[in-house]
């Protein structure tokens, strides 16, 4: 497969500090941290002027799909950014993205001319399907990511802290500050996986009392910034999701 198309199940944890060193113990004879260590993402979401996306997102219906613009670290102009429409389905999370300098990432996403290949055309085709979508929000975090050994190698541990996100200066090489979530003081841990969870990571996780739990951080920054907005629309939107 690809290294830029992913199929597989995404489940989701909030983790103490404490619950996190113990895990990444456990972690060490297993699993192997990423060549990048720690670093900074920053993923800056695409929606319609009343937010509709987000808004349709929080509602989990079985069908559902968000589309972004990801960069590494404070990118320059001509540094690597990904475009990526990400698709969850009855529970299996799909993920299409190609790479582009962020100059020509920020064309593309603005109705230019994109590489020649499918993922750009349903990235096109996403666009076109949202009259007036725009960028939206910037959700940055600091994350640590393990991979699986040997027959485990598909499997994939990550750890976002420090969440923070802002609705306006949404040029990700304007930097990663941003405002804390609420709650933002745990750690969300996502495990990604082709298939059925390894029996000792689900005993690991049953010993340090650690329980999947529903969290998306473009939803939460939606519902915070909503909050703080004060506007009857985004109140009634983010009521009702």
């Amino acid at each position: 497969m690809d290294r830029d198309v992913f199929e597989r199940y995404e489940l989701k944890y909030r983790v103490t500090n404490r619950q996190l060193e113990a895990l990444r113990a456990r972690l060490a004879p297993r699993m192997d941290q990423d060549s990048f260590g720690a670093h900074t993402v920053l993923s800056l979401y695409y929606d319609t002027p009343d937010y509709r996306i987000i808004r349709r997102s929080l509602e989990k219906p079985e069908f559902k799909q968000k589309l972004r613009l990801r960069c590494y670290g404070a990118p320059g102009a001509m540094d690597e950014a990904f475009v990526e429409l990400k698709s969850k389905c009855r529970g299996v999370v799909y993920k299409r993205r190609f790479a582009l300098p962020l100059e020509k990432a920020w064309r593309f996403l603005e109705g230019g001319a994109g590489p020649d290949c499918q993922i750009a055309r349903e990235a096109s085709a996403f666009l076109a399907r949202h009259p007036g979508i725009r960028p939206s929000m910037l959700i940055c975090c600091e994350r640590e990511a393990y991979f699986g050994r040997g027959e485990e190698k598909s499997l994939r541990v990550t750890f976002d802290a420090n969440i923070r996100f802002r609705a306006d200066r949404l040029d990700p090489a304007e930097g990663a500050q941003g405002f804390p979530l609420p709650g933002g003081n745990r750690v969300l841990m996502e495990i990604k996986l082709p298939g059925v969870m390894p029996l000792w990571l689900a005993r690991d996780l049953g010993a340090l009392g650690i329980y999947p739990a529903s969290f998306s951080k473009y939803g939460a920054a939606y519902e915070a910034f909503a909050a703080a907005k004060g506007n009857i629309i985004y109140k009634e939107a983010a009521r009702c999701a």
